[in-house]
């Protein structure tokens, strides 16, 4: 569903990307994992068109460059910072999103994402007076207004208390058992070995591993974190 093949991106001196090539398929939850600075957020900004790559080349399904609008629309993206309306209720602002998708029934498609992340209940109530677990929720419905078949999750669950995070990684889990392709961010070890078919591990703008979390796990031995350390090393990153 997403194809990455040889991706390079600098700012001025700064090579962010030096030959990123990823493929995510449906159905499954590939992690993207890597220290602050790694290419992450960059990668993922490729990926959805808003940031051009130097050379090399990113395919969405059969719709091509997400530089296309045709291919953007295959696409969801739930932004580690926060992409809400506070001062709309939560259905207004899925509602309104959904009228910009085109979306038939907005109002019955709002609210059958409140229901799926829990927010239901809340659905008249201002964003603004949400917990930030809360907004993370709503945060991941916005993506799927439109119901995309690949979902790009940059850190979903930055900062939201247990329960919130258990309900969000239960949200993707079924998504990718539906179908959907998943590129997930984190830094947190246990939800990539939790919810990720498999995991590709980034530093310095590279792709220094990819494999299932067993494979990664049989070659570094230990957990998912010691492979992890193994490759990126255990320099503070700032």
């Amino acid at each position: 569903m997403l194809t990455v093949t040889d991706i390079r991106k600098s700012f001025g001196s700064l090579r962010a990307l030096d030959g990123v090539s990823l493929e995510v398929r449906r159905g499954e939850v590939l992690g993207l994992l890597g220290p602050n600075g790694a290419g992450k957020s960059t990668a993922l900004a490729v990926c959805t068109g808003q940031v051009a790559p130097d050379s090399g080349s990113v395919s969405i399904g059969d719709a091509g460059s997400p530089r296309d609008p045709a291919a953007r629309r295959l696409v969801g993206l739930a932004p580690q910072q926060i992409a809400l309306y506070a001062d709309l209720t939560a259905r207004e602002n899925l509602v309104f999103l959904a009228r910009i998708h085109e979306v038939p029934e907005p109002s019955r498609r709002a609210d059958a994402l409140l229901d799926m992340v829990g927010l239901l209940p809340r659905a008249r109530d201002r964003v603004g007076t949400f917990s930030g677990g809360m907004q993370r929720r709503l945060n991941l419905a916005a993506a799927l207004v439109h119901e995309p078949p690949l979902l790009l999750l940059d850190e979903p669950t930055a900062g939201v208390d247990p329960q919130s995070r258990s309900a969000i990684l239960d949200v993707v889990q079924g998504l990718a058992e539906r179908g959907h392709a998943v590129l997930y961010t984190t830094h947190y070890m246990d939800e990539a070995q939790r919810i990720c078919s498999r995991v590709a591990i980034v530093d310095h703008g590279r792709v220094l591993e990819t494999g299932t979390v067993e494979s990664l796990r049989a070659a570094h031995g230990g957990d998912l974190e010691a492979a992890f350390l193994a490759l990126t090393g255990r320099s503070l990153r700032d």
